[in-house]
């Protein structure tokens, strides 16, 4: 009975947080509704050929010829066998559910997790889970599909939880929780947000080894330390496959520094060290003021979504320029564009400041520290000095784009500072009437700040224009689009639209903050104890982050469950092109955002597609050279009425040609008209000559000169695997013909009466296997991004395969791992169980 009631407040933490999720989305779950967003339709087109390969076979595909002429899927479906235990582990830890109401509730019950490591009580454990998972940008995650970023952070709080139970001296309850949120999390496969979680992790430890070393238990805090290297290693070992494709991929992919020695030089500053370009990895930058929208959630306008429909705007509208505002986003910020703003709450921000005040030790200044830093960190170039000294010196942290998502650390240190605070508070009541002046301060750095904006808010920013639109604007003007009277109308009463957008979510966070104030004061004077309290604070920020975040994810972004094909209409194009038998060509689509979109993935091989971590040698050969051909392929489509036959493809668009372009989609929306091309190079074909190189850039560059049906352009350092020679001995019998094809595995029948070199139309990766007749043979990377192979004279059957060998010892690595894992849970039970039979015999 003991052991009930102790563990009863936890069960009914859990049951409310399931109330919470399913009554969040409680319209939409009961009428079997479901999410649609843009990422999640583009990434049904990017998986129908893995998925098709697994319904078929039962196994998994690591390579896709559907997307970017084909790519491998380690970063586009990281499932292996060896994590389907895991995943059966995770799912009980979900309680079985799934989709929008299980996101919500696994945030929800990661950082009650940490609150109960943290020895804080139940019911503030469970405000504390609230004020973390309601923060808004984990609701625009969802809306927009980002739902790997999300599993990875929903793992982050029970992942901290273990290093905290390790260094309060509970190791293998610690070691144990740590392994197994660890595994969960780098399993999400969103190596970006653990990463950042590694700054919160170390200065965490940093704080506990100062208690250490002032309590002079140093031994305790390096067993602890230990312990927690273990457990991440075994983290780590669990999703061995994983991490160590994702790791060998990142090398072929755009987050690595190019091999061209002529990029590099054409802006030097720019390229950083081993990564990203500097200007990529920060084109998406929090503002400095846009920070505030921790407090104030539309101090930016939000979303960049349409300014005509925020009521709060549009009251404040000149009619005759409403074709003006149809044309604009809410959103005045100078990032690119956003799906919404990061805001941890009104009243949050008052208690992260008051904690600055009231909480003593270590810990409380390595969390505001962290914080400091990510804020900084998010500034990307709008703090360049900073950002600079981070991507120059700081490991992988130039890997990573979007440096606006780091304040993902603000928004757990923050709640988790202010719990901190109210823990204080309420276990010791006389704090609040001892530090009256740190409450004070405390309101003026938050609702100070919101009733400043919301009285003086062109003082506070002066201007609600982006520099782009700004542009845009002059732009229009230069044009005749606009005159210079009319655009000074547009400005003048735009000012007033976002102007009014901002002061009412000033005004707004203002009251909250103020009516918080007010139940600390109540409090303070005795009036309510601190239950009351704390449900009050819930109250309040529960009804403070719903109403934000249902401006974000609410139900107008679901709709009934469709088809997968119902999302990627079959056109007459489509149709038409599906007609030809041959099993392997590949199509270009103009109709659409050629290299942002996967919709024409769904029906065919397609040149194009999108994936934010493409092959960077693919990325390099779109920039280089399909961005000059295309134009050219469409002035030639133009003038010959689609009858390319009539043009000379081998001088215009040799690249796609190399690339097997066998048809082009042209036009717009449902007005499409299929290109046929005849002088595509077909899956393979034998070259007259292979010119050796010494460069990348000589061969990327030297793709300019020549045509790829002829020569083939091939680094020295294959010359071995081609046997050396330059002039081929072509013959015009030679025969290249594909007999099978499969998502990962390719044979030809391949004839030649003298022998020579043969080039795929298939793209380069280290893990394809190759054979000659069952015999295995070499493969030489060519025309910067393709395969080829000698054969010598007569028939033979050349097959490829990808299946690397890496897959399966890191497979045998993971395996053994899970197995240890579980034994070492099976051993802790077991022995709770003998420690629980021992207390009562005692009794």
């Amino acid at each position: 009975m003991s052991n009930i009631k102790k563990y009863l407040p936890d069960a009914v933490a859990v049951i409310l947080f399931l109330a919470i999720s399913f009554a969040y989305f409680i319209n939409p779950v009961s009428q079997g509704l479901a999410l649609h967003g843009e990422d999640h339709g583009g990434s049904i087109g990017a998986g129908v050929e893995m998925n098709e390969y697994k319904q078929r076979t039962g196994e998994r595909t690591r390579w896709t010829n559907v997307l970017f002429s084909g790519m491998p899927t380690f970063q586009m479906a990281p499932s292996y066998d060896s994590t389907d235990t895991l995943i059966g582990l995770q799912n009980i830890y979900r309680l079985g559910l799934s989709g929008v109401v299980m996101y919500v509730f696994i945030m929800l019950l990661g950082f009650y997790i940490l609150m109960r490591a943290f020895g804080i009580k139940p019911l503030l454990s469970v405000l504390g889970a609230v004020l973390w998972a309601f923060s808004s940008y984990f609701f625009i995650l969802i809306a927009a599909g980002h739902l790997w970023k999300l599993m990875a952070l929903a793992y982050v709080p029970p992942t901290l939880a273990g290093l905290v139970l390790c260094y309060k001296g509970r190791f293998l309850w610690g070691g144990l929780v740590t392994a197994f949120f660890c595994a969960l999390q780098v399993m999400s496969n969103h190596i970006q947000m653990t990463y950042y979680f590694l700054f919160v992790a170390a200065f965490m430890a940093l704080a506990y080894l100062i208690e250490a070393f002032c309590k002079k238990t140093i031994i305790q805090w390096l067993k602890a330390t230990g312990v927690l290297i273990v457990s991440v290693v075994l983290g780590i070992a669990v999703n061995a496959s994983n991490l160590y494709h994702t790791y060998q991929y990142s090398k072929e992919s755009m987050r690595s520094k190019s091999e061209l020695a002529f990029k590099n030089a054409e802006n030097p500053e720019n390229q950083t060290k081993g990564g990203l370009e500097r200007d990529y990895i920060t084109n998406w930058s929090y503002g400095i003021g846009e920070t505030w929208s921790l407090l104030v959630p539309n101090v930016k306008g939000g979303a960049s979504v349409a300014l005509v429909n925020n009521p709060t705007a549009m009251k404040k509208a000149n009619n005759k320029y409403i074709r003006v505002y149809e044309t604009m986003a809410q959103y005045w910020g100078e990032q690119p564009g956003t799906s919404g703003p990061v805001y941890v709450g009104a009243f949050v921000m008052m208690l992260f400041f008051l904690s600055l005040f009231i909480v003593k030790g270590p810990i409380k200044w390595s969390l505001f520290a962290v914080t400091v830093l990510s804020v900084l960190l998010s500034w990307g170039h709008n703090f360049m000095p900073f950002t600079n000294f981070f991507l120059d010196y700081v490991p992988m942290y130039d890997k990573f784009r979007a440096v606006s998502s780091i304040l993902v650390i603000a928004e757990f240190t923050i709640p988790l500072l202010a719990i901190l605070a109210l823990k204080e508070i309420i276990e010791k009541p006389q704090v609040l009437k001892n530090n009256l002046k740190y409450i004070l301060a405390s309101f003026v750095l938050s609702g100070g700040v919101a009733l400043l904006f919301a009285l003086l808010p062109d003082m506070c920013f002066g201007n609600y224009v982006s520099s782009y639109e700004m542009r845009m604007f002059h732009d229009a003007v230069s044009k005749d689009y606009l005159t210079t009277d009319m655009l000074n109308g547009v400005l003048g009463n735009l000012h007033q639209m976002r102007r009014a957008v901002l002061v009412a979510d000033a005004w707004r966070s203002f009251i909250i903050v103020a009516i918080g104030l007010l139940l600390l004061l109540v409090y303070a004077k005795r009036k309510i104890n601190g239950n009351v309290l704390t449900a009050c604070i819930l109250l309040l920020c529960f009804f403070d982050l719903w109403q934000i975040d249902k401006r974000y994810l609410n139900d107008d972004k679901f709709e009934t469950p469709r088809p997968s094909d119902s999302y990627v209409a079959k056109t007459q194009t489509d149709e038409w092109i599906l007609e030809d038998p041959d099993p392997y060509y590949r199509v270009l689509n103009f109709a659409t955002r050629t290299f942002n979109d996967n919709n024409t993935s769904y029906y065919h091989k397609s040149i194009g597609g999108y994936h934010a971590a493409k092959l960077r040698r693919y990325q390099e050969l779109i920039e280089e050279h399909l961005h000059r051909e295309m134009p050219e392929v469409v002035d030639a489509a133009i003038q010959t009425n689609g009858d390319l036959s009539k043009v000379d493809c081998d001088t215009i668009c040799p690249v796609l040609n190399m690339l097997n372009m066998k048809y082009a989609i042209m036009g717009k929306g449902d007005s499409t008209l299929p290109i046929y091309n005849p002088h595509a190079n077909g899956n393979g074909w034998f070259v007259r000559q292979v010119q050796y190189v010494n460069t990348a850039d000589d061969e990327l560059l030297g793709l300019h000169h020549v045509n790829p049906k002829n020569v083939a352009l091939v680094n020295e350092k294959y010359a071995d695997v081609l046997g050396n020679t330059t002039t081929q001995p072509w013959d015009s019998t030679c025969i290249v013909r594909l007999t099978h094809y499969d998502a990962n595995a390719l044979d030809y029948e391949v004839y030649s009466p003298n022998g020579g070199v043969v080039v795929f139309s298939e793209i380069y990766y280290p893990g394809w296997q190759a054979t000659i007749d069952g015999q295995k043979a070499g493969i030489a990377q060519t025309d910067y991004i393709l395969r080829s192979m000698y054969v010598s004279p007569g028939l033979h059957k050349i097959s490829f395969k990808f299946d690397p060998k890496s897959l399966h010892i890191t497979e045998t690595i993971a395996n053994t791992t899970l197995i240890l894992l579980m034994l070492c849970a099976l051993f802790m039970a077991g022995a709770a169980v003998i420690q629980r039979r021992k207390n009562k015999i005692s009794k």
